[in-house]
């Protein structure tokens, strides 16, 4: 055990959790062999397997499951301790770990970068982008310190502050500017374009046209909002985006964009950590320098 190091544990922690050694090397920023190396290196010091290699992926041994959670909670640890660190000094600095949905990153990092950097210029921001089930399950684990997520997230082990409200916008064929707007029952008729499984935002633009999620329909999904702006500028459809994301997804494509009348569809975006965290009263006082950007 003496040879054991944190690097070691969080390269575990990431194998299980993508069960891929290629993903978890591009996850953990190393090359996949360097990784199989510090594996095999763990798996030497403890004297036991701790991943089933297969062609597909793999997946821990019985040793390997039952060690994980106790990896994890020694990496929780020292990151309590980091951010007990943290709360010493006067102004919040360091390294901080914050997610961002696909929906908000392309459109709100500029002005948070730039926000940030004024408010704390001791910070070290280390974003992670991906989809809302992932954020939350990496902040309540502890990879994350917070995420900019749309709310409410409706976990009890996690804080939420409520930064601003925007609308969704109906995106059109430039053929159809002009024409009368179509009511949200209508939207499916229309062959609605949506986001793949697992983007909150999907399941709001579902919400907002009466649509429940597993129904069977017609439409498209798109991985980005960008992709079904150009399958609506190629007639494919029409689809909903958030206000925020207008000028850069619509600028290059035949479309046209409406606005709902009221009451208007719309999003809550808040920032959401760990309740108890030694960082919460720094990112609720974070939490408010971000309502700046609405």
């Amino acid at each position: 055990m003496d040879n054991v190091t944190l690097r070691q544990f969080r390269y575990f922690e990431a194998l299980v959790r993508h069960g891929h050694f290629g993903r978890a090397a591009d996850a953990s920023a190393i090359s996949q062999p360097a990784l199989s190396v510090q594996i095999k290196a763990l798996e030497t010091a403890l004297g036991a397997a701790l991943f089933e290699r297969g062609p597909r992926g793999v997946v821990p041994t019985a040793f390997g499951h039952e060690v994980a959670p106790r990896i994890r909670s020694v990496l929780r640890e020292v990151e309590a301790l980091s951010d007990l660190a943290r709360t010493a000094r006067d102004v919040l600095g360091g390294r901080l770990r914050l997610g961002v949905i696909p929906t908000i990153a392309p459109y709100l990092m500029p002005r948070l970068v730039a926000a940030l950097d004024a408010a704390y210029p001791d910070l070290d921001l280390d974003l992670r982008e991906t989809i809302t089930p992932r954020l939350i399950a990496d902040v309540q684990e502890g990879r994350l310190d917070a995420a900019l997520v749309a709310l409410p997230v409706s976990e009890p082990s996690l804080a939420e502050a409520p930064l601003f409200d925007e609308a969704f916008v109906l995106v059109r064929p430039e053929g159809d500017a002009g024409t009368p707007l179509p009511t949200p029952d209508a939207l499916p008729l229309m062959r609605l374009l949506l986001l793949e499984e697992g983007h909150c935002f999907r399941d709001q633009a579902l919400s907002f046209c009466n649509m429940r999620p597993m129904r069977p329909r017609t439409g498209m999904d798109g991985s980005s909002l960008s992709t079904l702006v150009q399958m609506v500028g190629a007639r494919l459809g029409v689809t909903l985006i958030p206000e925020m994301a207008v000028a850069v997804e619509t600028a290059a494509a035949p479309v046209t964009v409406d606005r709902f009348p009221d009451p208007q569809p719309t999003r809550t975006i808040g920032l959401v950590w760990r309740k108890g965290a030694a960082l919460g009263d720094d990112l609720a006082d974070l939490a408010t320098v971000l309502r700046g950007l609405d």
